[in-house]
């Protein structure tokens, strides 16, 4: 199976870079990953916690999705992370002139009311996902799951950061999602975004040092075959 393109020829992935570390949603030092490795970095997209950052993240995902040429008809935003992600991203296509039904999920079923795993549009057509980034791709196979179960189809996800690093195996988690489901992944930014991005600005020299180390030592393959 060919693989696809985990990020298009955007633009503004090193403006989201110098966005978020402004914003201290990317940070640097050591940090401990899931995987057990030291990482020179951290993303914490919950750290985009008022109205202005919501709004120009919103901005940046929607235009990745209109960069990316994803034909979609909802975007769903899994709980909880993806719940802001996904309103933010709708508000800000509608103010680029595509307005888009959204639905977010429930942790668990809810039993009254007006019941059900879901809020917002019903789960129906071409499905969008929207997410912060993807470390083990389980949010985004629970995603599929709820999708498929609804009738609907997922049609591609969208995150924040792509880190490119290695999983268990050779590929990263962002090319095993596209590999296993067959579906796009886009992303506004990559790690090569923040590496570029550390090249450029001054005074970052350890900076770069340690990230470019990082991606030299776990760094995924850009194209699987």
């Amino acid at each position: 199976m060919r693989m696809l393109e985990t990020q298009i020829d955007q633009g503004f992935g090193g403006e989201f870079i110098e966005f978020a570390i402004e914003r201290g949603v990317l940070r640097f030092g050591e940090f401990k990953t899931k995987a057990g490795r030291l990482s020179p970095y951290f993303f914490n997209a919950g750290l985009f916690n008022d109205g202005q950052a919501l709004r120009r993240l919103g901005q940046f995902y929607a235009k990745a999705i209109l960069s990316g040429g994803i034909d979609f008809d909802l975007l769903f935003g899994p709980a909880y992370k993806g719940i802001p992600l996904v309103t933010a991203t709708a508000v800000a296509l509608d103010e680029m002139g595509r307005n888009v039904p959204i639905c977010f999920n429930r942790k668990e079923a809810k039993d009254h009311g007006e019941g059900g795993l879901t809020i917002g549009a019903p789960l129906a057509g071409r499905t969008l996902i929207i997410d912060d980034v993807i470390s083990a791709g389980t949010s985004v196979r629970e995603s599929v799951q709820l999708i498929g179960q609804s009738g609907a189809h997922p049609c591609g996800v969208v995150i924040a950061l792509d880190r490119m690093e290695r999983g268990s195996g050779e590929m990263s988690a962002v090319q095993e999602v596209q590999k296993y489901f067959n579906i796009p992944v886009l992303s506004i930014a990559t790690l090569d975004d923040l590496v570029g991005h550390l090249q450029t600005k001054g005074g970052m020299a350890r900076e770069l040092q340690m990230v470019a180390a990082y991606r030299t030592r776990y760094g995924a393959p850009l194209h699987v075959p």
